[in-house]
């Protein structure tokens, strides 16, 4: 036998997908070596797997269709074997694929990587970043084993661990005219110009408070990245509202951002694990779900000024 499981893996990615960039996300591998290997799998195997047509994507020839089943079956079974080894052993090995909202990976993500792959040298994290719904989408196929995000909108069927609260607050520039204020309400805000984050789900969560307080959010300026957002805020563009604090109070372009408590009662956003609650975990699952919880807390979340260390500061 001369192919590779992995090989496999990136067979099945692709014919599950129908397409060689939504398999190269789904795996973290370059889309030229998922061909590489689905080409030198046909080879090997003496069949034409994938009809491929540029427009449409991949569709898998009735050998394909075949094949993929037996070759789901085959990494089933590899992985059972590592679960043996698991238990015999009482080490844990094998690959996880971990699902960020792209908001929080840039400050969660490098730290809580790092600290997993030094708890268990066995195993391998894949980290891949996504906006909610698409999260929640990947969790239901299967695509990721679990994701880091925010509570919201979290249906029956995914599972949700939280593990810190983070209120709204207020962002503006350093030269804003509110800048020098400890706290602002929403009602002194609502001619300004926002600067909305507009990513799925996000953005009916920040527009709901103005719904709230019987207010029209004057949206100036939208965005799906939230390093454009801030630089906009510090750059005087408007306000913006946001629950994480990332450590450095600056913009990309080094201008500085000035945090303001929201005054109000308003619901906060919570950071945890989401699983597919109908998927059984395995003990590498639960491992890193219990990693996340050590790592992420009120005293602690990895990039960030944790609630614990806010009220130190006050």
């Amino acid at each position: 036998m001369r192919f590779t499981l992995r090989q496999l893996e990136y067979f099945v990615a692709a014919g599950e997908t129908e397409s060689i960039a939504r398999a190269s996300e789904r795996t973290s591998i370059s889309p030229p070596s998922i061909s590489t290997a689905i080409s030198q799998l046909e080879k090997e195997l003496g069949v034409q797997l994938f009809v491929r047509r540029h427009a449409q994507g991949l569709s898998l020839t009735p050998a394909g269709r075949r094949l993929l089943r037996e070759a789901k079956a085959l990494l089933e079974q590899a992985e059972g074997l590592y679960h043996l080894a698991d238990e015999v052993s009482g080490q844990l090995r094998g690959s996880l694929s971990i699902g960020c909202l792209v908001t929080l990976a840039p400050m969660i993500i490098p730290e809580l990587s790092h600290s997993f792959s030094t708890a268990f040298p066995e195993a391998e994290l894949r980290p891949e970043e996504a906006h909610q719904e698409a999260l929640l989408e990947r969790l239901r196929r299967a695509d990721i084993d679990a994701a880091i995000t925010y509570d919201l909108q979290i249906p029956n069927d995914i599972a949700f661990r939280p593990l810190v609260s983070l209120p709204p607050h207020v962002l503006v520039g350093e030269g804003h005219p509110l800048a020098g204020r400890k706290k602002v309400a929403l009602t002194e805000l609502a001619a300004e110009p926002l600067i909305l984050l507009d990513l799925p789900i996000s953005r009916d969560y920040f527009l709901a408070m103005f719904m709230r307080e019987g207010l029209e959010a004057n949206v100036g300026a939208r965005s799906a990245h939230q390093d454009v957002v801030r630089t906009m805020v510090a750059n005087g563009h408007g306000y913006s509202l946001a629950n994480i604090r990332p450590r450095s109070d600056q913009a990309m372009d080094g201008r500085k951002l000035v945090r303001l408590a929201l005054s109000g009662d308003y619901r906060p956003m919570a950071i945890g694990v989401a699983t597919a609650a109908q998927i059984s975990q395995s003990r590498l699952l639960k491992a890193f779900e219990e990693h996340c919880a050590s790592r992420i807390s009120e005293c602690h979340i990895p990039g960030m000024v944790a609630p614990d260390e806010e009220a130190k500061e006050t």
